[in-house]
């Protein structure tokens, strides 16, 4: 089998890291998370000019296809984002409501919302966490009644990724069982501006955001379902699980900066008038980094390659052993990047510590190594 990319994967990596290494500056970073600068820039309109936002997307709504390749392709994306430290919502527009709307959107919903994605004016997110909830998506206490030809939303949904940049939200909310139920679950879209629903932002400690979201007697059409009503889990997990897989590309690629950046501090820092990287323990430690990181984008291509396949718990297994796997390696990767750098490692001026919480965000968000290794363990005893 060849893993290698193809010529078009080939050249959409070098055509974008080369953009982003001339523009997507750690300078313009820090002035961005200074100055509170909102994702609604220039960046965002250059990805839609790439084609970007339309990876996986319907031809006819003004993507590139729904190609079988879509995941490598935004493997390949995300992988570019983490090493360049990327703030814009690509994960929850793209990767988490784009799939959803594509793989289950009526074709009005399709039309209404994929066109003005594609092309940049329009940000999605995806809001299913719930405080009691943690990692469970199936703890689902949001709540939606039908009332003839509408259905009223009440409740609220925590750390919504991008919520506070979301023109549109694609909600969870029960419609039969109780909390804890797989099934009972459906899914809404819900404009931002709808009367009832609040939104309380706030910034994440690795410079992006996260919000709140108040739902008080939340009245939306019918025709805003998503998919059936109350199955809407398993559209949820197979969403999660994509977004993992992108997750851990972007992991990847932070990891991949993290080690180049902490080799050239060896070959230049000086210490008994010799290059600290002419040590031999701390050779062994960048050999232990780098393993680690290439263990990671092992599993991580696996997990891309298994994501949309027919067998749901062959999916579910290799999203769970990358997630875990991935998680311990960029613990280990960030961990000794800081420690190799000593005492600046951990400074605001550095881009190490910068990655280095990206990466235990990456790690804790859909669960982190401890949670999934845990799920992993009861796949494989459950498959006997």
């Amino acid at each position: 089998m060849d893993l290698s990319l193809s010529e078009e994967q080939q050249q959409l990596k070098d055509s974008l890291g080369r953009y982003l290494d001339k523009t997507y500056t750690f300078e313009l970073r820090r002035q961005q998370l200074k100055s509170g600068t909102s994702v609604r820039d220039k960046h965002w309109q250059t990805f839609a000019e790439f084609g970007l936002l339309g990876i996986g997307m319907p031809e006819q709504f003004g993507g590139l296809g729904g190609s079988s390749n879509s995941a490598e392709e935004t493997m390949v994306v995300m992988e570019c984002f983490g090493r360049a430290l990327v703030r814009e919502p690509y994960l929850s527009t793209v990767v988490l409501c784009g799939s959803i709307l594509r793989d289950y959107g009526t074709p009005e919903q399709c039309e209404r919302l994929l066109p003005d994605m594609v092309a940049g004016g329009k940000f999605m997110a995806l809001a299913v966490h719930e405080r009691a909830g943690r990692y469970q998506f199936s703890h689902v206490a949001t709540n939606a009644l039908r009332e003839g030809d509408a259905y009223t939303l009440n409740g609220g949904k925590s750390v919504t990724l991008h919520g506070d940049s979301a023109d549109t939200l694609i909600v969870s909310a029960r419609t039969a069982g109780k909390a804890g139920d797989e099934s009972g679950i459906s899914l809404f879209i819900v404009d931002k501006n709808t009367a009832g629903l609040t939104v309380r932002n706030y910034p994440t400690f690795d410079g992006h955001a996260v919000a709140e979201i108040g739902l008080k007697s939340v009245r939306v059409p019918v025709s805003a379902l998503v998919g059936v009503e109350n199955a809407g889990f398993e559209v949820v997990e197979r969403a999660i699980g994509y977004g993992i897989a992108a997750m851990c590309a972007e992991a990847v690629g932070a990891m991949d900066a993290l080690i180049e950046q902490t080799l050239e501090y060896l070959k230049t820092r000086k210490q008994f008038g010799v290059a600290i990287g002419t040590f031999q323990a701390l050779q062994h430690r960048m050999v232990d980094m780098f393993i680690a990181a290439e263990q990671a984008r092992s599993i991580t291509l696996l997990a891309t390659l298994k994501v949309n396949s027919a067998d749901v718990n062959e999916r579910r297994r290799a999203v769970a052993a990358a997630k875990s796997l991935v998680g311990q390696s960029a613990r280990l990767v960030g961990q000794q990047a800081v420690q190799l750098h000593g005492g600046m490692g951990v400074t605001d001026e550095l881009p190490i510590s910068h990655y280095f919480k990206r990466l235990t965000a990456i790690d804790l968000a859909f669960g982190d190594a401890h949670y999934h290794r845990g799920r992993l363990g009861e796949l494989l005893a459950a498959a006997g």
